[in-house]
């Protein structure tokens, strides 16, 4: 939930060091009622020592509506970087992308691309664009003023074994949303919205002079990118979305589909541990997944100092997004079972966490009544025992403030054959039947390659040499595959 597709990404980095619409229709859903005076050009110049550069980058910032049905009113800024393609002769445009989240800074990540993984071929097509969604870093944060007790306890709800587990739980979800709502960026909440954003994107085009737009975004990244081509179809030159969320973004429906991710990926991480027996943590993958109930029962009985049951599980969804993480992950269940000490999980900061409830609760209508976690909790934790309870547990957006300015975004197949959907068979954070929904939802707009392999991002690190090739080529040739395409993983050289 947390984790990222440039997590994901980084992961994977350091496994390999180890041996048709029209124009009227568009407007009608994605513009103001009166037309906002054009950006001003954007003016780059060198990045402030504190965005990070895997390569250097150039930085500007660019002001936008807040609200874009009063294209005149309140604006607000945007912060972009760019990672300029050092071919003239074959650039074709820009490359804007999105790492995931929502909720997570995107400046670094076109400099994460070209430093370790793009191909010469695609960094010479495109400039490639980073943002700061609205309400994110450097782009006019919002806040809801979380302590460091609560951004320790992070966003998943706690494991609900109960009835009575819901309703202790809806006491601090009702806390957290009257905490944003009366929060000192109170103003912004409305906005802070997918849809939005995807404005943002088109400003951002605008002030760049570019006719389209191409994009690379992965996660939440895949809605936001499916948000803007349904807006904006007749803008978007060639879309890539990867681990795809379900047509819907981050709703209720997503946020209960972890648990299923867990379920999907677990296999893996067990086949690790049996492969491993220096682990000592089972030898077959029935033993493993044993292991992992008998760990959650202890610290549910016994918390540790930096850990409890809650943790421990998400530890372990969030651990298998990338395989390079199971190493880590074998040797904190090795220091539970002994009752070593265990570090603190990571925490993400009062902005990051105030960005994400800002999204997923502003664009989606959450059920409202504590009897529907309830009934939602008791479902999840027999089909999906390992993260069910937590996942289907009641959060903010049960008491988010009702101010919906807009309804969903409704993806659809109006528009132009320009979509590839990427997705690995097994991910934790955005499974497979999401990612299948989201491209009957595209219909012909859309091609879909599916990587039987398990993890949470595909390009462009993917050990398939089939879906890197297919990416590759629709992004540097507009060479959309014939049809859907389903690539294995190629065994490694020894």
């Amino acid at each position: 939930m947390r984790r990222t597709l440039v997590l994901a990404l980084c992961a994977a980095v350091a496994a390999a060091a180890v041996p048709a619409v029209s124009m009227t229709a568009a407007r009608d859903v994605s513009a103001a009622p009166r037309p906002a005076a054009s950006p001003s050009p954007v003016h780059w110049s060198p990045c402030p020592p504190d965005v990070v550069q895997y390569v250097p980058l150039e930085c500007a910032t660019l002001g936008v509506p807040l609200d874009y049905s009063k294209p005149d009113g309140r604006q607000i800024e945007v912060a972009i970087t760019r990672v300029k393609s050092k071919n003239p002769a074959q650039r074709r445009g820009v490359l804007l992308t999105n790492p995931g989240g929502p909720g997570i800074s995107g400046l670094d990540f076109p400099g994460l691309l070209a430093a370790l993984g793009l191909p010469k071929s695609v960094l010479d097509t495109y400039d490639l664009i980073g943002m700061d969604p609205r309400g994110i870093g450097r782009s006019t944060p919002v806040s809801c003023g979380f302590t460091a007790e609560q951004e320790r306890r992070g966003l998943f709800a706690k494991y609900a074994h109960s009835s009575a587990d819901v309703v202790r739980e809806s006491a601090y979800a009702q806390k957290i949303a009257n905490q944003c709502a009366t929060s000192k960026t109170a103003s912004l909440l409305p906005y802070i919205t997918t849809a939005n954003t995807a404005r943002d994107m088109d400003r951002i085009r605008e002030a760049l002079g570019e006719q389209k737009i191409s994009y690379f975004g992965g996660s939440y990244g895949s809605y936001l990118g499916a948000v803007y081509t349904t807006l904006f179809p007749n803008q978007s030159d060639r879309i890539v979305i990867d681990s795809v969320l379900g047509p819907k973004g981050y709703d209720e429906t997503a946020m209960r589909q972890f648990a299923r991710g867990l379920a999907d990926r677990f296999p893996d991480f067990a086949k690790f541990v049996v492969a491993h027996p220096e682990y000592r943590l089972g030898t077959t993958p029935l033993q493993v997944k044993a292991k992992f109930f008998e760990l959650a029962r202890k610290l549910r009985a016994e918390p540790a100092v930096n850990m409890d049951e809650t943790a421990f599980r998400v530890a372990a969804f969030e651990a298998l997004y990338a395989d390079a993480s199971m190493p880590q992950l074998a040797k904190l269940w090795q220091d539970i079972d002994a009752g070593n000490p265990v570090a603190p999980p990571q925490t993400y900061g009062d902005n990051a966490m105030s960005g994400r409830l800002h999204v997923i609760c502003g664009d989606s209508r959450w059920p409202t009544s504590v009897s529907a976690y309830q009934r939602d909790a008791l479902v999840d934790r027999i089909r999906y025992p390992m993260l069910g309870g937590a996942s289907a547990n009641i959060g903010p957006c049960a008491f988010w403030p009702n101010q919906h300015p807009e309804p969903p975004v409704k993806i659809t197949s109006h528009g132009p054959s320009n979509v590839l959907v990427v997705q690995n068979e097994r991910d934790p954070g955005t499974p497979l039947t999401g990612a299948r929904k989201t491209r009957q939802a595209l219909g012909h707009r859309a091609r879909m390659i599916t990587v039987d392999a398990g993890g949470h991002g595909v390009y462009p690190f993917t050990p398939s040499t089939c879906a890197k090739t297919a990416v590759d080529a629709f992004l540097v040739e507009g060479k959309l595959p014939a049809r859907d395409l389903a690539c294995l993983v190629e065994p490694r050289k020894k």
